[in-house]
């Protein structure tokens, strides 16, 4: 079984600086939402920081990891999508 913070810590991780939020959204420790906001992203596209989120989590989808939804932003895009919610 995982948890939102074991998942967090292996993205943190491998993207040191990011800002990462991870919850569980059915209760059975296997299907999480995450966002994840790195400085990284930038110039990459959606596909490819899909990829560096994931790569660390590899193991996991062998084990107790079924799904993951990703929202990957770079800072600045945080930012606007932040505003525009206001």
């Amino acid at each position: 079984m995982l948890n939102p913070e074991q998942i967090e810590k292996a993205i943190v991780n491998a993207l040191p600086g990011a800002a990462v939020k991870v919850m569980d959204t059915t209760g059975t420790s296997d299907h999480f939402d995450a966002i994840v906001v790195w400085n990284g992203f930038e110039g990459k596209s959606l596909v490819e920081q899909h990829q560096l989120v994931m790569t660390p989590l590899k193991d996991a989808f062998d084990g107790p990891l079924h799904a993951l939804a990703l929202k990957t932003y770079t800072p600045e895009k945080w930012k606007q999508l932040k505003a525009r919610l206001r």
